[in-house]
């Protein structure tokens, strides 16, 4: 595989396994290969975003805890201690190399809203453009199980749609997507290139293969078809392998590829927002003439394709799109309320007036409803 020497920009997820040492505690060694291989990346030209998991691993003995807890409090309490020692040893270890390292603490709330989603966009595109390595995490000390990203895979993939990543590069105790489990079947092949995901792949995705980690296999496919759908390509491989981020960037290392942007689907920021981030607050079900006229022609939705609404929700909202029979066709932002759209009376005036502009539509994307937050 040819090796690519453009300068990127690079998100890099690492888990919590990936970092800790069996006893579930912070190890200086596997921190220090992973800083000095960051740091490789960044000598060579590379804007880097660290989406960092661990801080409930590095924190929970220190809590007093024999095992990772089970309850939220004394996961939150855990992270509260975890994440200032993470940070700490982050910061001294880039700090040795000449480069300044800051903490990004996000919850699921502040990609839901729009403004709050550009806030953190710029204030990442900021920290790159001098130069600095920001360090994301999900602030587990305050976010409730609802408005949890669940895993932080998925977080890296919505971190790199926000500042307009060139790859994502997720690293964990496994090397790569088998098309069979190779734990359980010695014949298992890595697939070293995906440019789809198929219902196949899905079957093959286990659980997680870590006591101190969140995510498995499944949630690293639904990671990926985020990135994909962003135009963004990933690489899926082992964090303990030797030069394994550099070797990424120029496509040589053991591991699995998928390619973004292969279905032509491209994304720009405020579709990506409207697909992975906003939180569909309602639902409007359309006839077969206005489902046509959006997914043949692409053409806005208009009042007089709607059967009906559900929800609340205001102008400005974000709503999902079905057909009669509950196929999601699309998310997009709405130009009435539901009120509004209840009291319509189809006057000639406002038959033209769209009620979903096809500026604000994001369609055929058919796992939206299992990404969307």
């Amino acid at each position: 595989m040819a090796s690519d020497t453009r300068l990127q920009r690079i998100v890099i997820k690492i888990g919590s396994s990936s970092i800790t040492s069996r006893h579930g505690e912070i190890s200086r060694r596997k921190l220090e290969k992973l800083t000095d291989e960051i740091v490789m990346l960044k000598d060579a030209g590379h804007e880097v975003v660290l989406v960092s998991s661990g801080a409930v691993a590095a924190g929970y003995r220190k809590l007093g805890c024999l095992d990772r807890p089970d309850t939220l409090p004394e996961k939150q309490a855990a992270a509260s201690i975890g994440q200032g020692l993470l940070m700490e040893a982050y910061s001294e270890l880039f700090l040795s190399h000449g480069y300044v390292a800051s903490q990004i603490l996000i919850t699921r709330s502040d990609f839901s809203n729009e403004v709050r989603y550009k806030n953190v966009r710029n204030t990442l595109n900021v920290l790159l453009e001098r130069g600095i390595i920001p360090i994301v995490n999900e602030n587990d000390t305050v976010t409730v199980d609802r408005l949890k990203f669940g895993d932080n895979d998925t977080l890296s993939a919505k971190v790199a749609g926000l500042v307009d990543s060139d790859q994502l590069l997720i690293l964990s105790d496994i090397d790569g997507l088998y098309n069979a489990d190779p734990n359980k079947h010695q014949d298992a092949r890595l697939l070293e290139n995906v440019t789809e995901i198929t219902p196949e792949i899905e079957a093959a995705a286990g659980g997680s293969g870590s006591t101190v980690g969140t995510g498995g296999m499944k949630s690293k496919i639904e990671a990926v078809k985020i990135a994909m759908a962003s135009g963004i390509s990933t690489f899926l491989g082992k964090a303990g392998v030797p030069n394994i981020l550099a070797d990424a960037v120029n496509k040589q290392a053991r591991g699995t590829y998928f390619n973004g942007g292969t279905n032509g689907t491209s994304l720009d920021q405020k579709k990506k927002w409207i697909a992975f981030n906003s939180g569909p607050e309602g639902e409007i079900t359309v006839d077969q003439d206005a489902k046509a006229m959006i997914l043949e022609k692409q053409q806005s939705l208009l009042p007089s394709g709607i059967i009906s609404v559900n929800g609340q929700f205001e102008k400005g909202a974000v709503i999902r799109i079905v057909d009669t029979i509950g196929n999601e066709i699309g998310l997009g932002v709405v130009n009435f309320s539901t009120e509004e759209l209840v009291d319509l009376d189809f006057s000639a005036s406002v038959k033209q007036k769209p009620v979903v502009c096809k500026e604000d539509l994001v369609c055929n994307l058919d796992f939206s409803l299992s990404l969307t937050i």
